[in-house]
């Protein structure tokens, strides 16, 4: 009688131990799905703001001054002025959901993005990390981490080759 007492306890114990609470971690939710349509759209250069909340605030390189959606989207129209071509490549991306200790969840995302300068054509490569807060499938905060550098001085010659081509067609007296 005593083994069966035990043997009830210990499997009563196992079938505790194993019980999932809610997941906290995957990579595979709606929320993932949300961001891989919304980077399909950006590759595509449609202009949609419809996964974000009304009062969304997005953040690129920057703690401050955030974007409203409407400005995300001018901001990508006004950059892309500077490409003959931009968007992340197919492989080597990464999604990740998690739900914070405080219950919110979070979607981060690690992607390789890559432009030809319209100027000159200069391809350029660079890693990105981009995470968003949903809240009821919306997104309401989204941050975006990168180095632009390359870029910057990329555009910078352009700029100065330029200045310096229209400094020789002037006419010398």
């Amino acid at each position: 009688m005593k083994r069966i007492i035990l043997l009830c306890a210990f499997v009563a114990l196992i079938s505790s131990a194993c019980q999932q609470g809610p997941v906290r971690y995957t990579q595979n939710s709606p929320e993932i799905e949300t961001v891989k349509q919304f980077i399909d759209n950006y590759n595509n250069k449609l202009f949609d703001t419809g996964v974000y909340a009304d009062t969304s605030k997005t953040y690129y390189n920057t703690n401050k001054n955030p974007m409203s959606p409407s400005e995300v989207m001018d901001y990508h129209r006004q950059t892309d002025a500077n490409y003959a071509t931009r968007g992340f490549k197919g492989d080597n991306q990464e999604y990740e959901m998690v739900v914070t200790d405080e219950g919110e969840t979070w979607v981060n995302c690690w992607l390789q993005w890559q432009c030809s300068l319209a100027a000159n054509n200069k391809k350029i490569e660079i890693p990105i990390h981009l995470t968003y807060q949903f809240i009821d499938g919306k997104i309401v905060r989204e941050y975006g981490y990168w180095d632009p550098t390359e870029i910057v001085l990329g555009l910078q010659k352009i700029e100065a080759e330029a200045k310096m081509a229209e400094s020789e067609m002037e006419p010398t007296e």
